[in-house]
């Protein structure tokens, strides 16, 4: 069955099917790759988005654990407290002399 389907298309008559058969198939994969909605160039577009996304969450969970260090550190020790008020927001115990310096 196999030999006479291939026997039929190697016949003359038949010769146009082939040439037409790889143009509409390289149409129809240029059309997946590049133009469809859900094209190849839509998925890697997500997957550098993706992967850029994950730094971002690794570089601002970064950014929390040193805040919640700093958060502990302040709520932990009272000295430490009136340090950082006086070195952040110019704060002065009665009788200091502030000194700013720009």
């Amino acid at each position: 069955m196999e030999n006479r389907l291939f026997n039929s298309l190697k016949q003359k008559e038949h010769n146009y099917l082939i040439p037409f058969v790889i143009v509409v198939t390289a149409v129809v994969a240029l059309w997946l790759l590049f133009f469809a909605h859900n094209s190849v160039l839509s998925w890697i577009k997500a997957s550098v988005e993706v992967k850029n996304q994950q730094k971002e969450m690794t570089r601002l969970q970064s950014e929390i654990d040193a805040m919640d260090a700093r958060i502990e550190s302040l709520s932990s020790n009272k000295d430490s407290v009136e340090a950082f008020a006086r070195e952040r927001y110019h704060f002065a115990a009665p009788g200091d002399d502030v000194y700013i310096a720009e």
